[in-house]
């Protein structure tokens, strides 16, 4: 299965966000195994680069966008890519390159935590647990990590919710 893995994922494994990191690292361990082929639009490299250079160096920087590279192939962002972007009238352009990449490079969905900013995409948009799912078995019924997923996040805004 051909999956474009939006920046928001790629970061969340790269600086162990919880708690998303789970759900990334298991997309992530899918593309590395070759369970899914995992693609990257040509922005999320730069921007990748861009933030770790800004906290850990240029080297380090450099280093991140190898791995990257390594695990990633990468979707191509060319003018027909941007034409096809405007046209999906997207509030965030940078989201609707992501979509028409994915779209010109024929993937099958757009790994996101951001999937509400997808509505308008021509590929579907799922949150990284349920790629994860469907990676593992196939574009049958994810609904249950889908739903653990959801717990998660559930979890997370009543543990930092003041107390009543």
């Amino acid at each position: 299965m051909k999956v474009l893995v939006d920046t928001d994922v790629v970061l969340d494994v790269l600086l162990d966000r919880a708690p998303f990191v789970e759900a990334s690292k298991r997309l992530w361990a899918a593309v590395e195994s070759g369970t899914a082929q995992g693609l990257l639009a040509a922005h999320t490299p730069t921007t990748v680069h861009y933030l770790v250079r800004q906290s850990k160096g240029t080297r380090v920087a450099r280093d991140v966008v190898a791995l990257l590279l390594q695990v990633f192939e990468i979707a191509a962002v060319d003018g027909g890519v941007l034409n096809r972007a405007v046209q999906l009238d997207f509030a965030d352009f940078e989201d609707a390159v992501s979509a028409a990449a994915a779209e010109a490079a024929a993937c099958e969905l757009i790994a996101t935590r951001n999937t509400k900013d997808f509505k308008r995409s021509p590929v579907v948009a799922v949150d990284p647990l349920t790629a994860a799912a469907r990676v593992a078995t196939g574009p049958g019924r994810v609904s249950e990590p889908k739903a653990a997923y959801g717990k998660a996040r559930r979890r997370r805004r009543s543990a930092t919710s003041p107390p009543a």
